[in-house]
């Protein structure tokens, strides 16, 4: 997550984004579990996105269970791009949420498609 990672080179624009864009912000298990993985490492740790989760910053609005069969099919379509779990349910609840921005810095969304063919619309430091 490059809004706490210092190092990471999209640090300053997430920064930006955050204190742009009023939250919450909607995420899932999938990608609080990514995005844990992905600060590991960085001076802030797991925690900081935990802390993010029980202050209500993140909020955790997507159920997995409920939206298998449909993520699975996402995941089967973008299989060759290497679609991981935490996109493809960002992509299943951006269809759920159809006034909604995907905030990211994974080019990857430019490729992925909701509704089949639509365009995701992103807030993202690339255009």
């Amino acid at each position: 997550m490059a809004f706490l990672n210092k190092n990471d080179t999209y640090h300053g624009w997430a920064r930006e984004q955050f204190a742009r864009v009023p939250g919450p912000y909607f995420a899932c298990e999938a990608v609080v579990t990514e995005a844990c993985y992905l600060v590991g490492r960085a001076s802030v740790g797991p925690a900081a996105i935990l802390e993010l989760v029980a202050r209500g910053v993140l909020k955790l609005d997507f159920s997995l269970g409920g939206e298998i069969e449909t993520v699975r099919r996402l995941m089967a379509r973008y299989a060759d791009a290497g679609i991981s779990l935490a996109d493809a349910c960002l992509v299943r609840m951006s269809e759920l949420h159809p006034r909604c921005q995907v905030m990211t810095t994974d080019r990857d969304f430019v490729v992925y498609r909701r509704d089949g063919r639509r365009a995701i619309p992103l807030l993202a430091p690339f255009g």
